[in-house]
Parts: structure tokens; C-alpha cells; sequence
């Protein structure tokens, strides 16, 4: 099951409103699985790096954690605290100093971007949109997922999206049979996993393959052939948003486009009440075929 969605904007007026659309979108899908849900968003660049972590006791982790930091690494730091989430911005010559500072900490990454913050957390979305104030939250795209746990247990780490690169992130609908195996080839290339979610491998070889000079589209189209199972991938890069299924495509998808946006959902019923979506083109993406937009 699993439910994804995601919006693409093309029309900056509409930016304010990203997160309310997006958890409205979310919402509608719930009862594809209601064990956890997440979002990325892509707002205001930082003069820095965003490193988005999560506490199990917000309470005693997050006060002072700023200048504790800033000592540190002799750097600036700055923090915003939403519920059990900190996006702390660092300079971005600290990234590695700063992520290993604060998962020595006990904090779990969430993702590291100058645009990107990732919030999730286990319960129904409209609780995880609401405790983590969503709706008032804007930018220029977003994906989101809610999840229903098959292969890995229930918990925040578990969780869409899973993002493996800088402003690099993934959610998906469906299993992977040899991600396992794709672990251990990933290891052997220096590119690590950190739970067992079938899903994080593939956020995982994504990033490997970019690293190795592969675009976007590229990385998407080699998961086609390296990644066995069935699929959806829904990408956020910096400035695009990717889609791509795996070759059967069993999964259910749809996408709108607008002069407006781009939208994406598991169902059309979470398209239905975005703005002038009667007069979208809306369409059943294509098996083994790499959809991208960008800024």
C-alpha cells in the first residue's frame, strides 16, 4: 500500500500555500497507511547548511544545543525547534563536523540541505501535519508519503522520505526484492545505510549513482535496471521533483500538470481539490519512464 504525494510549482504565487495543499493531499491518502507520514519541503535557501535532526526527548536535547554546537565547531549556529525536530544552520565547510557532532549526541539525521527540511514522525498525517505546523509552511515544491510498515518496523527512522544527499530525498510505493543485495554492493562502494527500510536503499543508490556523475534522470533510469521489485520513486532535488515506476507498474499513480504546478499522488482523489485541476492534463505515468521537472 503506502500513499505518495508531491507538487511541483511553477507559479511563485502559489508558494505560501504549499504545505496546506500538500497536507491536504497527504490527508486523502491515509488510509493507504496510517502507521507514519512525512514531507519534504523546499523553502528559502539558507546562508548555510539546513541539518534537520529529531529528538525522542525534544525537552532535555534541544535547549542550548545551538551554542553548545557553535563552541563546538567555533562556528555560527542557528536553530529553529518544531516538536521534535531542530533545523540548525551551519556554515557549509561544518556540514560533516556538524551531522557527526550531533548524532554523537544520540539525534536522529533527518536531511541536510540549503533548501530542504524533512519532518516526520509516526501517527495519522493530519497529526504528523499538525504537530509539526505543515500548513503554514511554504516554498516552491514538496513530496510526502504515508506509510503502511511491511518489510521494517514502525518508527520515525522508518519513515518517508529518506534523504541520502544533500537537498536529495525519496519517497515510494512498493518493495524491493534485492535490496539486501544492493546493500552490500552500496557498503562496498562507501555508501552506508542506516535502517533496514528497503526504501532507504533506494534513496542510497540514487545518491551513488550522482556521485558518480550520473544525473538525476540517469540515477532514475539505472534503478530501472538494478533495483528488482515494484516501484514507484518520487524524487526532490534542489530545484525538481522526479517520478519514475518500476517496469510492471502495478502501483497505482497519477499526474496533473497545470501553468500552475505539477502534482503527483497514489490518487486522483488527493488531486481533486487543488486549484483549477478541471482543466489539468492528468495522466497515468508511464511504466519505465523518467518524468522530471525542474526550476
Amino acid at each position: 500500500m503506502c500513499g505518495i504525494v508531491g507538487l511541483f510549482l511553477k507559479n511563485d504565487a502559489l508558494s505560501p500555500r504549499l504545505g496546506d495543499m500538500l497536507t491536504d493531499m497527504l490527508i486523502t491518502m491515509t488510509d493507504r497507511g496510517p502507521d507514519s507520514a512525512g514531507i519534504a519541503i523546499y523553502g528559502e535557501g539558507a546562508e548555510g547548511v539546513k541539518v534537520t535532526v529529531q529528538s525522542e526527548a525534544p525537552a532535555t536535547d534541544f535547549p542550548g544545543l545551538d551554542t553548545a554546537l557553535a563552541a563546538e565547531l567555533g562556528v555560527p549556529v542557528t536553530m529553529k525547534v518544531v516538536d521534535t525536530h531542530a533545523v540548525l544552520v551551519v556554515p557549509e565547510a561544518q556540514e560533516a563536523a556538524a551531522v557527526a557532532a550531533l548524532e554523537a549526541r544520540g539525534l536522529r539525521l533527518m536531511g541536510v540541505g540549503q533548501r530542504m527540511e524533512i519532518y516526520k514522525e509516526t501517527g495519522l498525517p493530519k497529526d504528523v501535519a499538525a504537530r509539526f505546523g505543515i500548513r503554514a509552511m511554504g516554498g516552491t515544491h514538496g513530496i510526502g508519503h504515508t506509510r503502511m510498515a511491511t518489510e521494517s518496523a514502525v518508527t520515525t527512522l522508518g519513515a518517508h522520505p529518506f534523504s541520502t544527499a544533500e537537498d536529495q530525498c525519496l519517497v515510494h510505493n512498493g518493495s524491493l526484492s534485492n535490496h539486501n543485495q544492493m546493500r552490500r554492493v552500496l557498503a562496498k562502494e562507501g555508501f552506508h545505510t542506516r535502517t533496514e527500510n528497503d526504501t532507504e536503499v533506494g534513496a542510497t543508490y540514487i545518491s551513488y549513482r550522482i556521485a558518480k556523475g550520473a544525473s538525476l534522470g540517469e540515477a532514475l533510469e539505472g534503478s530501472l535496471k538494478d533495483l528488482d521489485g515494484f516501484f514507484t520513486f518520487v524524487t526532490g532535488t534542489r530545484d525538481g521533483f522526479g517520478v519514475v515506476r518500476d517496469p510492471i507498474a502495478c502501483k497505482p499513480a497519477v499526474l496533473a500538470e497545470t501553468e500552475d504546478y505539477v502534482a503527483f499522488a497514489s490518487e486522483y482523489r488527493a488531486l481533486a481539490d487543488l486549484p483549477g485541476i478541471e482543466a489539468a492534463k492528468v495522466w497515468e505515468p508511464e511504466p519505465a519512464t523518467v518524468y522530471f521537472w525542474e526550476r
